[in-house]
């Protein structure tokens, strides 16, 4: 059996021991911490203000759908700190107006970031309602002053969409101080209070592109370059969009100034594109010949050495090929029309009514301006304006010999030759030819130009060149007819293009040996091995040297002789002289040229084939002698006396096109017979 174990007895009374506190000493403190005044304490003591720290933990999403942002660890413990305190408070308070003291420097790319938000906010007023917000048009251009690239730029495209956006579809009109005491109604006080912010705004955004198109690299700015990209393009799509508004001529200014540089970079071709455009868009006339003028003061400014791409742009324009008048640099011919409206007789109309009718066309005349519509009297006078100044410009080109911009002028006057007075052909053709005779003589390489090319290695040839001006003078002259009454051509100025079409005949078999016959400056090619100018810097020189680089010498060849041949009083032995030297060029031409060449033959054929018929027949000769191929004169080189035997070699032609074409002239020689 277990013996259990005695219960353990406990001591009821206290220890001896000296850290028992007695009851008499306990009371004594409990009366004497009734007496303090603990909260007037708590109060007194300094408090630190709760920082607010910015977290840098993620949100998350708690199981109600709620997000909640977690604080960071390090406030979680300055917000202990500051409740319990801590024993040194007093160094912690000169620490914080240390710091505060100093200005808080924001990151860049948080400023970037309340930039674009803040731009964002500004447009979506302004596009809401921009009558309200007019205020916000300079919180725009204020933005813009900030001393960082990437946020001016952010700026200038911001306030680009929101002035496309908003600027009306007519031009506002500056008010003098009649308008301004005007009593109008509230509502036009508040529209034109707005149209006036919205002018001076959009004059001061204009002044700060062109301002930053023409920056330098010295700037404030460190992307200077690129600044300037931006406020190019910010101006060529203002321009695109709303050519009708005010300061139309600074836009188009600002791209003018950036054309008279002789580097061809990305805004160089933007502009130049931009007015290409602006020319071929244009519907009233007002902005082609803001360009216009803008341009020709350029080129008499730069002295005529500006890029050949920006006389070009002439070329694009739309209301020159609807004009009907006809004029050169001094003068425009009046339309029959107008002389036939002159001429009507007055009908009788009383006091009465004629103050009705003027006040009718007052009238008229504010609701046309109110549209914006051009009337076909004031079109007319703009197309008119612009037609004088472009010939200004082709014929102080001619006169001063500019040889990079001879090309590019005569491609124009060949195109608007319709529309040049016939009194002013004399002059015109007497300048062709002497460019023809200063062209035929850099065609001779002699000695002399042996020399040249020595002294001066990196400058090509211009050989090619000189061909190809000659060529373009030959089809202008014969254009320039085209478009006008013959039978008066011929009877009130006796023009004689004998001159061009011999020197014509004379160079085709130069044209045939031409091997850049099919291609222009813009083709793509590589340089000849065993050429002196074969290296790849000096055949880029060539292709962006040559001086048309609008139409290939083969389609400049065949105009030309369309405008010899096809007329219908061309005598018989200039017709059979050109067909046999086409027949003699086929055999060296390339494929579509040849095919292109009887193509003519087979049109010349159509209308000339009675009198040249006996070329293809060896049994009836009309001429006695032997053909002499290499003579310059048509009339002595026989063509009669021989036969077109080249027919034979290019039906054996390897290309089939070419084969059928000789087949279908030869039946129709037949049929003629």
């Amino acid at each position: 059996m277990a013996i259990a174990r005695a219960s353990k007895r406990r001591r009821i009374s206290p220890p001896d021991s000296p850290s028992f506190v007695e009851p008499s000493s306990y009371d004594r403190k409990s009366t004497k911490a009734s007496e303090w005044n603990l909260e007037q304490q708590y109060e007194q003591r300094p408090r630190e203000q709760k920082k607010d720290v910015e977290s840098t933990r993620l949100p998350i999403k708690t199981a109600e759908g709620r997000i909640e942002r977690l604080a960071s660890p390090e406030s979680e413990e300055e917000s202990v700190d500051s409740i319990f305190g801590s024993g040194d408070e007093g160094v912690s308070d000169t620490q914080e107006t240390e710091i505060e003291d100093r200005p808080v420097e924001t990151p860049i790319r948080q400023q970037i970031t309340e930039a674009k938000e803040e731009l964002a906010r500004i447009g979506t007023l302004l596009s809401e309602n921009p009558e309200e917000h007019v205020g916000c048009f300079r919180k725009l251009a204020e933005i813009g002053t900030s001393p960082n690239a990437t946020i001016k730029k952010l700026s200038l495209a911001t306030q680009l969409a929101v002035y496309k956006d908003i600027i009306p579809g007519y031009r506002i009109r500056p008010l003098g101080e009649i308008g301004s005491l005007e009593k109008v109604s509230k509502d036009v006080r508040k529209l034109r209070s707005f149209e006036q912010a919205l002018v001076t705004n959009y004059q001061n955004y204009i002044k700060e592109l062109s301002k930053c198109a023409k920056a330098s690299g010295d700037g404030p700015f460190e992307h200077t370059a690129s600044m300037a990209t931006v406020a190019i393009s910010c101006a060529c799509n203002l321009l695109l969009a709303v050519p009708h508004f005010n300061f139309r001529s600074e836009l188009i200014k600002t791209m003018v100034d950036k054309l008279s540089k002789r580097n061809r970079d990305g805004d160089f071709i933007k502009c130049l594109e931009t007015l290409e455009k602006l020319f071929r868009e244009d519907d009233d006339g007002n902005p082609s010949l803001d360009g216009v003028t803008q341009l020709s003061k350029l080129i008499k400014a730069r002295d005529y050495r500006i890029d050949e791409s920006v006389l070009n742009t002439f070329l694009h324009l739309r209301l020159l090929s609807e004009f009907s008048s006809r004029g050169s640099q001094t003068r425009i011919d009046k339309s029959d029309s107008t002389d036939a409206r002159k001429a009507k007789t007055k009908e009788f109309r009383t006091k009465k009514y004629r103050k009705i009718l003027k006040e009718r066309k007052a009238v008229e005349k504010e609701f046309k301006e109110a549209d914006a519509i051009v009337s076909h009297e004031e079109r007319d006078r703009l197309q008119a304006e612009t037609l004088k100044i472009v010939f200004v410009t082709y014929f102080r080109i001619l006169k001063t010999r500019v040889p990079n911009l001879t090309g590019a002028v005569l491609e124009g006057l060949a195109k608007y030759a319709h529309l040049i007075n016939q009194d002013f052909f004399g002059d015109l053709l007497e300048t062709l030819k002497d460019l023809i005779s200063s062209a035929s003589t850099e065609e001779d390489p002699g000695q002399e130009a042996e020399e040249k090319a020595l002294d001066d290695p990196e400058k090509p040839p211009s050989h090619q060149d000189s061909l190809r001006s000659s060529l373009l003078a030959t089809t202008t002259a014969f254009t320039l007819l085209e478009g006008q009454d013959a039978a008066r051509s011929a009877s009130a100025l006796h023009l004689d293009l004998s001159f061009f079409t011999t020197h014509l005949y004379k160079t085709m078999h130069t044209f045939a040996l031409n091997p850049d016959i099919e291609l222009s400056s813009k083709t793509l090619r590589l340089p000849d091995p065993h050429d002196s100018f074969s290296s790849h810097s000096q055949a880029q020189a060539v292709t962006m040297n040559n001086k048309v680089n609008l139409k290939t010498p083969s389609v400049l060849l065949l105009r030309a002789l369309s405008s010899i041949l096809l007329p219908r009083s061309v005598p018989p032995l200039r017709i059979a002289s050109f067909v046999k030297q086409l027949y003699i060029c086929s055999l060296q031409l390339p494929e579509k040229s040849a095919q292109a060449v009887s193509g003519l033959v087979h049109q010349v054929m159509k209308v000339h084939g009675r009198k040249v018929a006996a070329l293809w027949n060896t049994e009836e000769r009309k001429g006695d002698g032997v053909f002499d191929a290499l003579r310059g004169d048509m009339e002595g080189s026989n063509p009669f006396a021989s036969t077109v035997w080249e027919g034979e070699l290019l039906r054996c032609h390897y290309a089939p096109a070419v084969r059928e074409g000789v087949k279908g002239i030869e039946r129709l020689v037949r049929d003629i017979r």
